[in-house]
């Protein structure tokens, strides 16, 4: 279950103790005296340690000091026969997670062990989703010279430090998360950056997504569980795909905007919330708000700051510049060597219109890339139709209706799967990476269509 440092110089004691550890499931480790531990230490970082104070070559509370230096050090439980009292509190003081005495009784330790390994867990597992979610924000995401790209950088500048609510619209694929990570970033608020996608969650779990649940509210709620809104505390909540979001939970999120309170899912407790609202969205909220699909009174409150993302079609002289940025991504990614793209494929990448914006041009390009078998995209590899751009096309259009294939999208997409796994040799992590799916999603697909590796 989890590896063990014992700091013992009694070897009955500590050959007792690590029998014991053992039969719970855990992997010892034992060093009878200072210098031992520090080597173990250097090699490896155990879960927990069991550390005696008094030692052939010094003391515990030395090693302990050493270890608790470490801002991500494992939990120290001190196990000691010396009957000091002032030595309970500097261990304590000293960053100990627990003291316990000698003789010892097996039910405590266990208690104590097991406190220990779970509060470090939760405490990791805690701080790796504050990395996550609290993104380190690179303004240079944004790329583009253009008129429009100017505008917005003025504006993300104007409104970050404001406590302004602001809604972010443009089509799919335009980057909006990517301008809320910026505004928080420099409104330097302290807390987390949380996104929440309103239309990836089923509506009863969105609930207690934002607002949180107690132990028993519902089914399989067996603990209390704090929703985004306590989580942002102080930080920003990005709620993306507010078109989604249904008329009841329309009617609390208008009530934390008005009163900064809220409840958790089968809870009475008043909670406040001190976290700045971003909202985006694809969807025309005045038009919803007319055929009464979107509270009036929420939209006017999350309409404080309208950020208007143009499409890629209407910036084209940001082409170059995305490309570029683009393609180095990528090939970091999945470490491809792809540094030029053809004067054939360029001219084609110019004439198509973007409908699915600059995230159809990252997919188009990490799929050329992958693809690519020296270092220059080709027009074959980039799967685009530059005549579906405006203007009369019908010609065009006749003559691609005739050599369509007329298959289904199952269909479709087992052969593209397929020739993903083929390209990567059958290598499950970097066609997850490609297909931008889950493993267990790729292994689904294997399943339904079946493939055999071959």
């Amino acid at each position: 279950m989890a590896s063990i440092l014992v700091v013992e110089d009694d070897q009955v004691f500590s050959q007792l103790l690590t029998m014991h550890l053992e039969d719970l499931g855990h992997t010892p480790m034992v060093a009878l005296d200072l210098a031992h531990a520090r080597k173990l230490l250097r090699a490896t970082t155990p879960d927990a340690i069991l550390l005696d104070q008094q030692l052939p070559d010094g003391y515990g509370m030395d090693l302990l000091r050493e270890i608790k230096a470490d801002a991500d050090a494992p939990p120290v439980v001190m196990v000691t026969g010396i009957s000091d009292n002032a030595l309970v509190i500097e261990a304590m003081k000293a960053g100990a997670y627990d003291f316990v005495r000698k003789p010892m009784d097996e039910l405590e330790l266990d208690t104590t062990l097991n406190n220990a390994l779970h509060s470090h867990r939760l405490s990791r597992k805690v701080h790796a989703i504050s990395r996550a979610a609290d993104y380190e924000v690179d303004i240079n995401q944004i790329v583009g010279k253009s008129p429009g790209i100017t505008r917005l950088l003025k504006t993300i500048g104007s409104v970050a430090a404001s406590q302004a609510s602001i809604l972010i619209t443009g089509e799919s694929g335009t980057g909006k998360e990517i301008v809320a990570k910026a505004i928080h970033h420099h409104s330097e608020r302290p807390g987390l950056f949380l996104p929440v996608n309103c239309s990836a969650i089923v509506e009863n779990l969105l609930e207690s997504e934002l607002f949180g649940h107690e132990k028993g509210s519902f089914t399989g709620a067996d603990r209390r569980k704090p929703g985004k809104f306590e989580l942002a505390a102080d930080g920003t909540l990005f709620l993306d795909e507010l078109g989604e979001l249904p008329l009841n939970l329309q009617a609390k999120l208008l009530r934390v905007l008005q009163e900064g309170t809220f409840e958790r899912v089968g809870g009475t407790e008043i909670l406040h919330t001190s976290a700045r609202i971003i909202t985006a969205t694809n969807r025309d909220l005045e038009t919803m708000v007319k055929e009464g699909s979107f509270r009036e009174d929420l939209y006017y409150r999350l309409n404080v700051v309208n950020i208007a993302l143009p499409p890629l079609r209407e910036r084209m002289e940001d082409l170059p510049l995305l490309t570029e940025h683009l393609l180095h991504k990528i090939n970091q990614k999945l470490h491809t060597q792809v540094k030029n793209i053809s004067e054939a494929a360029w001219t084609c990448m110019q004439g198509y219109p973007w409908p699915g914006n600059v995230r159809e041009l990252e997919n188009i390009l990490t799929r050329a890339a992958v693809l690519c078998r020296d270092d220059t995209i080709t027009p074959d590899l980039l799967g685009i139709d530059s005549s579906a751009s405006g203007g009369d096309n019908s010609k065009a259009a006749d003559s691609e209706s005739s050599m369509l294939e007329l298959i289904s999208l199952d269909t479709l997409e087992e052969r593209h799967v397929r020739q993903i796994l083929q390209h990567t040799r059958w290598h499950k992590g970097k066609a997850c990476d490609i297909l931008g799916i889950s493993r267990p999603a790729l292994e689904r697909r294997i399943k339904k269509y079946g493939f055999d590796g071959s």
